[in-house]
């Protein structure tokens, strides 16, 4: 990826800030939670009331409807620690001590249901959630997300749980007072306030796996309400006590709250955990382009009045950009009437929406305007998700059981746009060898062993046929090649 250059299908970002970014939840160590300097509890100073000065902000209301649903939730991993090196030169080897660590949580849903952090839980071997009212009881994830890191979690309480609403993120706005809600050093139902600073922050702290084909989504909610670690995965509310964001993470240069900190919005929230809670997946959505933020250079250049927007350097072949009537150059200006100055903004109003969704795209041209409608496609470049496996009745699609892969022909469109002949696509994956070999869903198989793949059947046939190892050519709809080696034993 070059320089100063945002390349996505809708799914990457980048960005810097000054201080040190930090994820803030209480992270495993390697010995039970111990802080390095306990924080220094003084009494503060007294002041008295100013008569005729402006009333604060009142919020009690809110801080009492959330509260009761901001969940403690307590990890624990089992993993061995490395022993001290004169212990291990007399063989006494390494050490099995748990690491522990926390966070919060936010009840959404009164059946037990909890949106978190994904690093607050990530190689959890025990969770437990403990409610304000002292109960505690473990849980287990429904499902994660990193692009987001996001993750839901499910408790089976007695009767029903006190919930917190959500409210719409997009209606807030800078200079809005909000209430921080979660657990800070361990201290429980922690309720700080503040004000929006900033939307659409983009701070480069959400890491991308390429293995994984997990790439980050930022567009932050920044404010200057006090957050700390083991507040991550709490509540960012409204004056009205509804949610609209998810406490993720901070920017400071010693690990604890230092006037900013950062919460995914409820946009994206409400979007993620509605697909974990159906699908069991994240069911993303792209336009299938790469873009540039744009400058007053390239601004002046296009003819534009203001310096906002996204400027398309790149259109991905078989995509829903593709298949309309955008092409580089253009600069994006708004989604369904929404407006679009920045890349996280983009970001933002795109991974609301599902494949096969069609959505109206303003953009710039020439000096002019125009609108065109865009189909969503996933990564893959299908309009639609399908997981099950698939029966083996012609050369189509096959269930490839060596594998444990679904295998279909190459969509037509996505085999024009590719420039390719043949080829057989993975459209389905449960635990085996392609995935064990780093394949993910999407690749197309076009060559095994400098044999060319025609279909699916041949892939079947390779399988069945060669002994030792098999060298799998392909590439994906983004036009990426990769090369993955596998041992076959019959």
């Amino acid at each position: 990826m070059k320089n100063h250059l945002i390349s996505a299908t809708i799914g990457f970002g980048a960005g810097c800030l000054g201080a040190i970014l930090t994820l803030h939840s209480n992270a495993p160590s390697e010995q039970p939670l111990q802080w390095q300097e306990r924080p220094v509890f003084t009494r503060t100073p007294t002041r008295s009331a100013v008569i005729g000065a402006t009333e604060a902000p009142y919020f009690v209301k809110a801080a009492g409807r959330t509260v009761d649903a901001v969940v403690h939730v307590k990890t624990r991993q089992s993993r061995g620690a490395a022993s001290h090196p004169w212990l291990e030169l007399f063989g006494y080897g390494r050490s099995d001590r748990p690491a522990q660590g926390s966070g919060s949580g936010v009840i959404i849903d009164d059946r037990g249901y909890i949106v978190t952090n994904n690093h607050v839980i990530d190689q959890a071997d025990e969770i437990l959630v403990s409610l304000n009212d002292n109960r505690t009881y473990p849980a287990t994830i429904v499902g994660t997300d990193p692009s987001t890191d996001l993750a839901v979690l499910k408790i089976e309480p007695i009767g029903r749980v006190p919930t917190v609403p959500f409210g719409a993120s997009s209606d807030v706005g800078i200079g809005e007072w909000v209430l921080a809600v979660g657990n800070p050093f361990d201290l429980t139902s922690t309720v700080t306030a503040g004000i929006v600073s900033a939307k659409s922050r983009n701070i480069n702290i959400l890491r991308s796996d390429p293995s994984t084909m997990e790439y980050p989504i930022e567009s932050f909610i920044q404010t200057d309400a006090a957050v700390n670690p083991g507040n991550s995965g709490g509540a960012l509310v409204n004056s009205q006590g509804e949610l609209i964001g998810i406490n993720t993470a901070i920017a400071s240069r010693t690990g604890s709250y230092s006037g900013y900190s950062f919460a995914v919005p409820s946009t994206i929230v409400k979007k993620v955990v509605s697909d974990l809670l159906n699908f069991g997946e994240v069911r993303r959505a792209y336009l299938g382009i790469q873009v540039t933020p744009v400058t007053q250079t390239l601004a002046e250049e296009l003819g534009m009045e203001s310096v906002a927007g996204c400027a398309v350097t790149g259109v991905l072949p078989g995509s829903g950009a593709a298949e309309s009537a955008l092409s580089q150059g253009d600069v994006i200006l708004a989604i369904d009437g929404t407006p679009v100055s920045n890349f996280p903004e983009l970001q933002e109003c795109i991974v609301r929406y599902h494949p096969g969704d069609v959505v109206q795209v303003e953009f710039a041209r020439d000096g002019s305007t125009a609108i065109v409608e865009v189909q969503l496609k996933s990564r893959e470049g299908y309009t639609a998700f399908s997981d099950k496996a698939i029966p083996a009745t012609d050369n189509e699609h096959i269930w490839l059981k060596e594998a444990s892969a679904g295998l279909s022909a190459v969509p037509p469109a996505v085999a024009s746009a590719l420039k390719i002949d043949g080829g057989a696509q993975v459209t389905s994956l449960a635990e085996g060898k392609f995935t064990n070999a780093g394949i993910q869903k999407g690749f197309i198989i076009t060559k095994i062993n400098t044999s060319s793949v025609e279909g699916p059947s041949d892939v079947q046939g390779a399988f069945e046929h060669f002994d030792d190892g098999l060298l799998v050519e392909g590439l994906y709809p983004n036009g990426q090649k990769a090369y993955y080696g596998m041992a076959v034993r019959h």
